[in-house]
Parts: structure tokens; sequence; C-alpha cells
């Protein structure tokens, strides 16, 4: 506290005092939200973002190592040995052209796999988007012709009834002829017997 009375304030609140105030930790959010309102601040200032990792830029510029190197000291150069240093520094550029080699190889390859496949995806889509325009061409075409050339029309005439059962009734019927009726035409036809009528005999 500044002082002792009712008038007393905390040191960090009055003016008189010189002592920096604390920081508190920021939290993600509103570190977020500071820095948000940084670059808000300056809208009309550049902002340069950096490389990704994937890319060339990202990788530390040093100078390639050599392609041949014409004095490399053997292994049998032991520890302790004048030219021991000399050979480590040999094979550590050597190792280090190798690796490089290797990734630019693998990079190379990469690209030329992605290149590869992106245009065999243009080549998909651009296929399928072809098809899909003349299917509409089409479509569109036969909505026209049929607009143009009305179909002309042809109302059937459904035949009278009465005529068409005449003509069922005119039609003669196939007559059927069985094995009895085949044997019976060879012999002579006889007159049917009638049969006798109503007899009434009176009672005597």
């Amino acid at each position: 506290m500044s002082g002792e009375g009712p008038d007393s304030i905390p040191t960090s609140a009055d003016p008189r005092s010189h002592r920096p105030t604390k920081k508190r930790a920021l939290s993600p959010a509103s570190a977020q939200a500071a820095s948000v309102d940084a670059l808000f601040a300056k809208p009309d200032r550049e902002i340069r973002l950096p490389p990704s990792a994937s890319s060339d830029l990202a990788r530390p510029r040093r100078p390639g190592p050599p392609e041949i190197i014409t004095n490399v000291q053997g292994s049998s150069a032991g520890a302790g040995s004048g030219e021991f240093h000399v050979y480590k520094a040999s094979r550590r550029r050597e190792y280090e052209r190798l690796r490089d080699m290797d990734a630019d190889l693998r990079r190379q390859k990469h690209r030329e796999q992605f290149d590869s496949e992106r245009t065999q995806r243009e080549r998909r889509d651009e296929e399928k988007t072809r098809k899909n325009r003349e299917k509409r061409e089409r479509i569109k075409a036969r909505k026209a012709k049929a607009k143009t050339d009305p179909v002309p029309n042809h109302p059937a005439t459904p035949a009278p009834a009465a005529s068409t059962e005449a003509a069922t009734a005119e039609k003669p019927r196939a007559q059927v002829i069985t094995r009895d009726d085949a044997d019976n035409d060879d012999q002579p036809s006889t007159p049917a017997a009638q049969a006798p009528g109503l007899v009434i005999h009176d009672d005597d």
C-alpha cells in the first residue's frame, strides 16, 4: 500500500509509483486476440509470411558440396594421426553430397508423380465435362425439335357396338363332328319316332 489512511491505494495504482506493472500470463485465446489486434492496427502494413517447411526457401542457404573431391584420404588414417581430422571432414562433405543428391532425386520423382496425377485428373474431369455437355445439348435439341415439329393428330374412329355384334353373329361357327357322327353318316337316316301325347282313360 502507498500509505496508511482512508485514502490509501495499492502501489500499482498509485501514479507516483514507478514500479513496473506485472504482466499476466496470456491464454491462447487472448494471445490470438492480441496478435489480431496488432495486425488490424496497421492495415496498410505489408505482412511477410514465413515459407512452408516443404518449400526450397525454408532450407538454409549453404554452399553446395563439391561434385568431385580430388584429395580423399583413406580410412586407414587412425585416430591421433595428423590426417584423421582431414579424413573426417572429407567424409562428411562426401556424405552431405550424396545425401543432397538423394534428396534432389526424391523431390524430382515426387514432383513428376504429382504432375502426372494432376494431368490425369484434369483429363478425366475434361472428359466427364464433355460428356455431360453433349448430353445436355442432345436433350436441348430434342426438346427444340419437339416444339417445332408437332405430332399430327389422328383421332381413332371407334366402330359402333351394333356393327361389332352383327359381325360376330354373322361369323360362321366351325361345325364340330364327333366320331359317332362320322359313323352315323354311312347309315340311312330314319325318322325319329314321335313321343305319344297325353292319353286320358275314362272310368267305366
